[in-house]
């Protein structure tokens, strides 16, 4: 438990309890008198009524968003005292879970003026904006991002997925001088790129099929979704947790497809960008009185057209005749697998915004079954083929 420490100016350090320094804010003294002036006992709280006295006094100093969520914590905790460890965690963008429980837990409501009613925003300001009510559900959520968003680093991972789909796609529509259904082409499966199951030993493949596209149709509908849910998720939670969520959707998409339809390729970003968009809605729907995106049941009509149009494309070109028989079109179960991550692991990532993914058990469950289905996986790739003596076509 950390003791009463003091909050000292820039920069401003806090120490824990194995002594260590925590840099929580520059050139701010929020905590200028003496330690026991608000822990006496050394007992790691502080009193809420000294609290509101110390907001009361130097709130001036601090971000109006970041008052109002302190004044929150304030009024959240029904004991009297608050962990001067949460306070410490506020000033440093970390939350914890206890804080965020007493914010949700406190009686007090924030200022009647929301976020969308702020005036005078550069450009900037009114797209990060943009992107918090698009993706969040609580104000406080929206207040904070909207406060601690420095575009830096900017969403980067999307964009270079994207532009290396487009480089690639313009290669091989050079190449095979073939825009529209270049899947068709007798060449296209001849790439070290696409999933096949004549070269499942190549382990890349099960993830480098993303840069591979069936056509122009197909990469413009991938990339729209792409692009339009995954940059400004990326802006919000990050790369890290975006490409978690993405590799997981594409990964699952490619052996989804070496168990359930085993004589097909693979090629597409649809494993990938399913996860991404199927955990969005379903963030949407699960937190709907919150969200205040515009239009928001429209967009999310038009979302589901959008799936069922590439979905209903994949699943015309696996059963159309194909141009070389008897190697198949390829399948679209990659897009299946793709909805399931995203609606089990995707989900927990996008519902704990600011939070320590590891330290949800919701999300070990489901990276554990994760992990098994991979495991599951891998072994299938290795015996099933020979011991279910499957007719695999000839290699391209």
């Amino acid at each position: 438990m950390p003791t009463g420490a003091n909050v000292h100016s820039s920069p401003a350090v806090a120490a824990n309890a194995e002594g260590e320094e925590i840099e929580v804010l520059e050139s701010t003294d929020v905590l200028p008198e003496a330690p026991e002036d608000y822990d006496p006992e050394s007992s790691g709280f502080i009193s809420t009524e000294r609290f509101r006295d110390l907001l009361e006094a130097h709130g001036s100093e601090l971000d109006p968003h970041k008052l109002e969520v302190l004044l929150a914590l304030a009024d959240g905790n029904a004991d009297g005292k608050i962990c001067y460890q949460d306070f410490v965690n506020l000033m440093s963008n970390k939350r914890s879970n206890s804080f965020r429980r007493a914010i949700l837990q406190g009686s007090r409501q924030l200022k009647n003026s929301s976020l969308r009613e702020e005036v005078g925003l550069g450009l900037s300001q009114r797209l990060v904006r943009h992107v918090a009510y698009e993706t969040l559900p609580r104000e406080v959520d929206r207040k904070w991002y909207f406060d601690s968003y420095t575009y830096c680093p900017p969403p980067w991972l999307i964009l270079a997925i994207t532009i290396a789909e487009m480089v690639v796609f313009v290669y091989y529509g050079l190449q095979l001088d073939r825009w529209v259904l270049q899947v068709s082409s007798p060449s296209f499966l001849k790439s070290p790129l696409p999933y096949h199951p004549q070269r499942r030993a190549q382990a890349w493949r099960y993830l480098s099929y993303i840069f591979m596209h069936a056509g122009i149709e197909h990469l413009g509908l991938n990339m729209a979704m792409q692009l339009l849910v995954g940059v400004p998720l990326e802006m919000v939670h990050g790369a890290a947790r975006i490409g978690l969520i993405y590799l997981c959707g594409v990964l699952a998409g490619s052996l989804a497809v070496s168990v359930t339809d085993m004589t097909a390729p693979v090629v597409g970003s649809s494993g990938g960008v399913y996860a991404l968009v199927s955990a969005h809605l379903a963030n949407v729907v699960m937190n709907w009185s919150g969200m205040k995106c515009q239009f928001k049941l429209f967009r999310m009509a038009m979302a589901l057209v959008c799936m069922s149009v590439e979905f209903g494309r994949a699943v015309w070109l696996r059963f159309y005749p194909p141009a070389f028989p008897p190697c198949p079109n390829p399948s679209f179960v990659a897009h299946l697998g793709g909805v399931v991550v995203g609606l089990t692991l995707g989900v927990v990532v996008l519902q704990n915004f600011e939070q320590r993914l590891q330290e949800q058990s919701l999300f070990w469950i489901f990276f554990s079954v994760y992990a098994l289905f991979v495991f599951c996986g891998i072994f299938w790739n290795i015996f099933a083929y020979s011991l279910l003596d499957v007719k695999l076509p000839p290699a391209p």
